[in-house]
C-alpha cells in the first residue's frame, strides 16, 4: 500500500479517536510533518468545535491559517489537551526518534505541555531499538562544531543539516548511535554545551500510537 495511503488511513484513524472528545474550550497541539498535514485536514473538513490550535513549526501554522484554523501563541495558553504528531523512529517503550522535518525543539515544547500526546506514524518506523535513524540534535550556530566533536566522542558520526531551523539554529544529524536506553541519551546529548535539545523523545513519550499497516489496518497501542 502506498505511502500516502497510509499516512491518511491513520490520521482518519487517530482523528476518529478523538473527535467525539474534542470541547469548545480545547486547546489542540498539532505536529508538524506530512502525515500530520492529512491529520489538519480531517480538522479542516470536519470543523470541530474547539478553542485553538497550537503548532509546532512555522510551516504547520501556514497551514493551519489557509484552512481557517484559529492559532493561538504557545506563550498565551496553559495548557495543550491532546498533541498529535508523527515519529521517525518508534521503540517498543514509546521512546521516539523525531525532527526528521527540523521541528524538534518546538514539537518537545508542545508536547511538555500535553495532557495527552498521540503519535500517529506507518508500521515502517517501529523498531526494537532507537539509531537507524539520524538522531536530530538542535545545536546553537555558534557551537556546532565543538558540539559535533564532542557527539564524535560519543560515537556518533554527526553531520550537518543544510539550512536553519525556526529557531535560527542548526540541526546536527548524528548516526551511528545504537540507542538502546533513551533516556541516557537523552539526558546525555542535551547535557552537551551549545545542544538546544535532541530528538530523542524519552521523557517525553506519546500515551497512544496509531499504526499503520500495509494490509491497510490501523493498529491502536495506549502506554502504560
Amino acid at each position: 500500500m502506498a505511502s500516502d495511503v497510509l499516512k491518511q488511513k491513520v490520521a482518519e484513524a487517530a482523528y476518529t479517536s478523538l473527535e467525539r472528545f474534542i470541547q469548545p474550550n480545547w486547546v489542540l497541539g498539532i505536529g508538524t510533518g506530512s502525515t500530520v498535514n492529512c491529520f489538519i485536514d480531517c480538522l479542516a473538513r470536519s470543523n470541530p468545535p474547539f478553542a485553538c490550535a497550537v503548532s509546532s513549526s512555522l510551516q504547520t501554522s501556514d497551514r493551519l491559517e489557509t484552512l481557517n484554523i484559529n492559532i493561538a501563541d504557545i506563550n498565551d495558553v496553559s495548557e495543550v489537551m491532546v498533541y498529535i504528531d508523527g515519529a521517525d523512529e518508534v521503540d517498543p517503550s514509546f521512546a521516539l526518534i523525531k525532527g526528521g522535518g527540523g521541528a524538534l525543539t518546538r514539537e518537545k515544547i508542545v508536547a511538555s505541555m500535553a495532557r495527552k500526546f498521540v503519535c500517529i506514524v506507518d508500521e515502517s518506523k517501529m523498531v526494537d531499538c532507537l539509531g537507524e535513524f539520524s538522531v536530530p540534535v538542535e545545536v546553537l550556530p555558534f557551537a556546532h562544531q565543538p558540539v559535533a566533536t564532542k557527539l564524535g566522542k560519543l560515537g556518533g558520526n554527526p553531520k550537518l543539516r543544510a539550512g536553519l531551523t525556526d529557531n535560527g539554529n542548526c540541526i546536527l544529524d548524528v548516526g551511528g548511535l545504537k540507542i538502546d536506553d533513551p533516556e541516557y541519551w537523552e539526558q546525555t546529548i542535551n547535557d552537551i554545551p551549545g545542544v538546544v535539545t535532541t530528538g530523542i523523545f524519552s521523557l517525553h513519550r506519546p500515551q497512544e500510537i496509531f499504526i499503520a499497516k500495509v494490509d491497510g489496518s490501523v493498529d491502536h497501542r495506549v502506554g502504560h
